[in-house]
Order: structure tokens, then C-alpha cells, then sequence
């Protein structure tokens, strides 16, 4: 067990799952909800859920300001689906009061893949993640837009009808994906990210 200490934004979405792939990643984990916690931790998992549900929560807890800070002053960070929007610069069909950390310099689209009934599993390539695609499940995913020159594009939906569609991109310290790899018992992703950290 080494001693980097990841931790899970604990305040809404699938907190669980995150904190049991990454304790198979060899870090320790932890559930994030206090705004002392997060001088605790080396860095920060945003996990999938509802993205206006966890604005809203991470200004009632009081710890947007201080994650805003980790992050901005290079804390690595990885977010998954509603994660994915939290580090985005811009969202688009967001709700007006709806507030975002920033971080990549990407344009995200909530809701972009459609509703609940619309969930599927598509395999994609990952820059950086070997042993073939990854099995990406997308759940009311967002998709980007759009990526400033310094984001590094790591994949996108190989078929169906999103196809080319950016679901997993990179930058710096900061990754983020469209899709749950915690939900599929594959710890590539995960991995990945750790690694990331270890580097930085």
C-alpha cells in the first residue's frame, strides 16, 4: 500500500465504486465532504452523478472554494461524467446557477447523449491505456464540444451514433471522462490516473 492519499468527492453520485477501484489501485482512499479533508489528500476523484446536485452541495458544505483552489494552484484531478462537467470551463444546457471548478479548457454538453433510456456501452481506444478498448459505459453522458490547443483528446466513441464524439481528454494534471469505468470492474482508467499523480 503506498501511502498517496486519493480522495472521493463524497456528496453525491457513485462514491463507492470510486473508493473500491481506487483502494485496487494501491492508494489510500478516502471520502471527501468536509473542507478540512481536502489539505488531507494528494488528489481528488469527482464522481459521476448529478452535476447541478453537486454544485449546489459543494457550496453548501463549503468545499467548492477550497477544491477550487487545490485545483488551481495544480492538485491532479480526475472526473467521471457529472465529473467531467465540474472541470470543464464551459458547460453548455447548464442551469443558470449552476457552477463548475474549471480547469480544462473544454466546452461540455450536459445531457448530450440523452435521457436515462438512452444509456449504452461502447468500446473506446484510450491514448495511454493498453490491452485493447476500454468497455465505456455512458449514463445521461455529457460529450465535449469542443478543446483548447493545450487539452490532449485520449479518446472518443468508435461506433453507434456518437461516433468521433471527444468522451475522454487530459489536461496537465487533469483528467476527465464522459463515461464510468468505475462501474465496469476494469481498473485501467483508475490506473491511469494514478500514475498521473505519482508523476506529478
Amino acid at each position: 500500500m503506498s501511502d498517496l492519499v486519493i480522495g472521493v468527492l463524497a456528496l453525491q453520485g457513485d462514491v463507492r465504486e470510486h473508493l473500491a477501484a481506487l483502494a485496487e489501485c494501491d492508494v489510500i482512499a478516502r471520502p471527501v465532504r468536509r473542507p478540512g479533508e481536502i489539505d488531507e489528500i494528494d488528489a481528488l476523484v469527482i464522481p459521476g452523478g448529478e452535476s447541478t446536485t453537486m454544485s449546489k452541495l459543494a457550496l453548501t458544505f463549503e468545499v467548492f472554494e477550497p477544491i477550487h483552489k487545490r485545483l488551481a494552484e495544480g492538485m491532479p484531478a480526475y472526473g467521471s461524467c457529472a465529473g467531467m462537467i465540474m472541470l470543464a470551463d464551459e458547460v453548455l444546457d447548464g442551469r443558470a446557477d449552476q457552477r463548475s471548478f474549471g480547469g480544462i479548457g473544454m466546452t461540455v454538453r450536459r445531457n448530450a447523449f440523452g435521457r436515462q433510456v438512452d444509456s449504452f456501452e461502447s468500446p473506446v481506444d484510450i491514448d495511454g491505456v493498453e490491452g485493447g478498448p476500454v468497455n465505456a459505459v455512458f449514463i445521461r453522458a455529457p460529450w465535449v464540444e469542443s478543446v483548447s490547443d493545450q487539452v490532449e483528446v485520449l479518446g472518443r466513441v468508435a461506433s453507434g451514433p456518437a461516433t468521433g464524439r471527444m468522451v475522454a481528454v487530459r489536461q496537465g494534471h487533469l483528467l476527465a471522462t464522459s463515461f464510468h469505468p468505475e462501474l465496469t470492474g476494469d481498473l485501467r482508467v483508475h490506473r491511469l490516473f494514478v500514475d498521473m499523480v505519482r508523476e506529478g
